[in-house]
């Protein structure tokens, strides 16, 4: 009975420590991120701040800063005190008929800037205006700090975290073998014992090490465990190779144009519905065209290798073939403006910190499950939103929780597949 009972804990520590080391060379680091809010800009008496913030990121910031720093075009810092509002909201309206009346600022300006032309916004009334300068002139009265930590990355995690993982692993599998060396030459001494046999004092460690080892191999419970071992493991590494087929995440291909996210939407705070101009009103995003690179590229790095593949891809009137990141397969549908402008959801929420990324990569899955997920998880978010009104009033009759996405019909199947 006692060598029973030491065959059967032997073999449960053997198998104990090939699934306890098997789990911990699986597990990685999770990416951490840490950053501070912005304190809230003051309201402006004249003007919508939180409108203006909008207004200026879509159509201003490509060209200008709110502080004195010159982009394509001025700093707006203290546009108020240069110009009055009936000046500036012709030169917002019609810049170019400023300039063709006479005024000799606008004309100054024109030439100052290499005749760059500004876009007219013909659309901007009183209330627009007002609130674009209000958003510059709060901007520039509060300063907003910003705090972050950096995000650690699967290369970091292979000269951090990853060589610390990896000496846990070793040292428990230096104690594992010890403690079953240590069983082995107990269950051996018992062996003896209970057969009346002289135990030998005089054998070697090398010996006694091959003696264990061969009681392993000759143990048909310790076997036995390291077949099922690896059946399992076979069967977790075949079906985890089953659910990776189609899934692109960490795809980032190299793309026609070497074109920094990082410095545009990051460091430019250009905002992505400038180039990307479907991506609240379509169900496409759109790719950005070369005359929207021109925009600003028509004045700034003029002689950059990159920047004159742009003009040759002008002059010979080709498109810049972009290679598409995100793709979703032709069975499911997928609404931009459905998600950001009526759901009111955030780029990165799906793409991740773009703003971030030398490379844009994919780093969500996109797969099916990871879509479900998400519509089990978000609210509606039906605050200032007339679209899901009376969807909202509905709901509180028969429930007293949040609105889901799913509870919207989220998860009929018909809502994708179709």
């Amino acid at each position: 009975m006692i060598r029973k009972f030491y065959k059967s804990v032997l073999a449960i520590a053997f198998v104990a420590s090939i699934s306890f080391s098997n789990a911990i060379a699986q597990d990685k680091p999770a990416e951490a991120a840490v950053a501070t809010t912005p304190a809230a800009a003051p309201a402006v008496a004249d003007g919508d701040v939180t409108k203006g913030e909008g207004l200026f990121k879509n159509n201003c910031a490509q060209c200008h800063a709110v502080t004195a720093d010159v982009i394509v075009g001025p700093g707006l810092k203290g546009i108020e005190e240069r110009r009055d509002y009936a000046w500036l909201k012709s030169w917002i309206n019609n810049p170019m008929g400023v300039i063709g009346s006479g005024d000799k600022y606008a004309n100054e300006l024109y030439l100052k800037y290499n005749k760059t032309q500004m876009t007219a916004f013909a659309n901007f009334g009183d209330p627009e205006v007002k609130a674009v300068l209000a958003y510059i002139k709060s901007a520039n009265v509060v300063a907003a700090p910003v705090v972050g930590a950096a995000v650690a990355s699967s290369a970091s995690a292979e000269t951090g975290g990853g060589k610390f993982v990896n000496t846990i692993l070793v040292a428990l599998l230096v104690i594992m073998g010890l403690v079953l060396v240590a069983l082995l030459g107990i269950l051996k001494l018992l062996n003896k014992l209970s057969g009346g046999e002289t135990v030998a004092t005089e054998t070697s460690f090398v010996q006694n090490l091959q003696a264990s080892f061969k009681n392993i191999a000759s143990n048909k419970t310790v076997r036995s465990a390291i077949v099922w071992v690896f059946i399992l493991l076979a069967s977790k590494a075949t079906f985890d190779g089953m659910y990776g087929i189609g899934v692109h995440q960490g795809y980032a291909p190299k793309q026609p144009i070497n074109f920094s996210h990082k410095l545009h939407a990051g460091e430019m705070k250009i905002n992505c519905a400038y180039c990307h101009t479907g991506v609240y009103k379509g169900k496409q995003s759109g790719i950005p065209s070369a005359n929207i690179c021109m925009n600003c590229h028509n004045a700034i790095k003029r002689e950059s290798p990159e920047i004159q593949k742009i003009y040759s891809a002008i002059e010979n009137n080709k498109p810049i073939e972009w290679v598409r990141v995100h793709n979703l397969p032709d069975l499911a549908y997928f609404n931009h403006a459905q998600h950001t402008n009526v759901g009111g959801l955030e780029c990165k929420n799906c793409h991740g910190e773009i703003e971030k990324m030398e490379v844009v990569q994919q780093r969500s899955t996109l797969t099916m499950g990871w879509c479900i997920d998400c519509h089990r998880k978000s609210e509606v978010n039906g605050k200032d939103n007339g679209y899901y009104t009376k969807l909202m009033e509905a709901h509180s009759l028969v429930s007293k929780g949040a609105m889901k996405v799913q509870d919207n019909g989220g998860l009929e199947c018909a809502k994708c597949h179709y």
